[in-house]
């Protein structure tokens, strides 16, 4: 018997693990893959989460990036240096995950890998969860089975406010990258950007497209950007995945149970960031099922309307900012992405210290003004 099972252990669920485990509380991972397992992502992570843990990620790190160099149709470049603190952190996932899983091992996280949920069932006051390698028992779950993940149908939750997009990514070997430096390229791809994030002794290289229609070949457009870096992408095993991108606030609790990570649709519809906003749920579901099982009784309620508050309400103006930005991208382009203040406004965001409501009116005005 747990105090809490959770389902899927990627960076929200690897979060919510650590922080109940840490509170002392009676954790069960179960994962379905075996792990450490690759996990298709870019892997860009803003180093404010390291502020949500009390041990240093470093380990996880494959390389960290100062320098971003944007492109238009792979042309017209324009190149940042960032003056931040903390450089942006380049993670590979297989990695990254299973650090955080250790961490969560190590304050009494028991975990169950290569082992698939294959049905839950709510009995009396706890959850039963169903798997090929037996049957265990929680008083509250966590549903951090991402994107693809049965846990939130099987919940209840069957009509979400989710925008599906869709992404190719691939890994490919590069002896020394000249420079940490990560790539945007925007115009190739209607609706999305491609990009190459530089890993050690590699490259994450992916494209994506976040509001739908239009690219009929992803893999060709890719296959041609990434020649710029000597790579042949035709060598390499690539991923095909879909996103569930944010479209709305939505109820992210139900019976003893919380939705985090993509499963909960924490992914900006804007830049498609996904890690830090799913650690973000993970530590706030954590917080939550902690609080439930010293007997607040609003707890997970309250749950739903931290995520709406804090993070949901600023995923409006993102939103905005993304219809707008790629209903007229070439112009976005010029006079917002290649304005260097751009890429420093977007750090702060992703960093927390800024939110899109703060300069979202300012940058549409800028931008219709240029269009017209």
């Amino acid at each position: 018997m747990f105090d809490c099972i959770i389902v899927g252990i990627g960076p929200a669920g690897g979060t919510a693990s650590y922080h109940l485990a840490k509170r002392g509380r009676k954790v069960l991972m179960l994962e379905k893959e075996t792990l450490p397992r690759y996990k298709p992502c870019g892997g860009g992570v803003s180093p404010i989460v390291q502020e949500w843990f009390d041990f240093d990620f470093t380990p996880a790190i494959s390389l960290k990036s100062n320098i971003i160099r944007y492109t238009w149709e792979m042309g017209d470049p324009v190149e940042v240096e960032l003056k931040t603190k903390e450089p942006v952190w380049m993670v590979r996932r297989d990695v990254f995950d299973h650090f955080l899983i250790q961490q969560a091992q190590k304050q009494g996280a028991q975990l169950q890998d290569g082992t698939e949920v294959t049905g839950i069932q709510f009995k009396s006051d706890r959850w039963q969860v169903n798997t090929a390698r037996g049957t265990f028992e929680g008083k509250y779950l966590i549903a951090a089975d991402g994107a693809k993940g049965m846990m939130a149908k099987w919940l209840g939750f069957k009509e979400r406010q989710r925008l599906l997009a869709g992404a190719l990514e691939a890994e490919s070997p590069a002896p020394n990258p000249t420079l940490p430096i990560t790539h945007f390229d925007f115009g190739s791809v209607k609706n999305g950007y491609i990009w190459n994030f530089p890993k050690a002794g590699g490259y994450s290289i992916g494209i994506g497209t976040f509001r739908g229609g239009g690219n009929p070949d992803l893999k060709k457009i890719v296959t041609q950007y990434a020649q710029q870096f000597n790579v042949d992408i035709n060598t390499c095993k690539q991923y095909g995945h879909s996103l569930c991108l944010w479209d709305g606030n939505q109820k992210l609790h139900t019976q003893n149970a919380l939705l985090v990570g993509e499963a909960a649709c924490v992914v900006d519809p804007f830049t498609a960031e996904g890690i830090r906003p799913s650690i973000y749920t993970g530590l706030k579901a954590a917080a939550a099922i902690d609080g439930a099982l010293g007997g607040d009784i609003n707890a997970l309620e309250k749950y739903t309307q931290v995520i709406q508050e804090e993070w949901g309400s600023d995923m409006v103006w993102a939103k905005r900012l993304a219809s707008a930005f790629y209903s007229f991208p070439k112009v976005g382009y010029k006079v917002g992405v290649k304005q260097p203040s751009a890429t420093l406004v977007m750090l702060k965001i992703l960093c927390g210290e800024l939110r899109y409501s703060e300069v979202v009116n300012r940058a549409l005005k800028r931008l219709g003004g240029s269009f017209i």
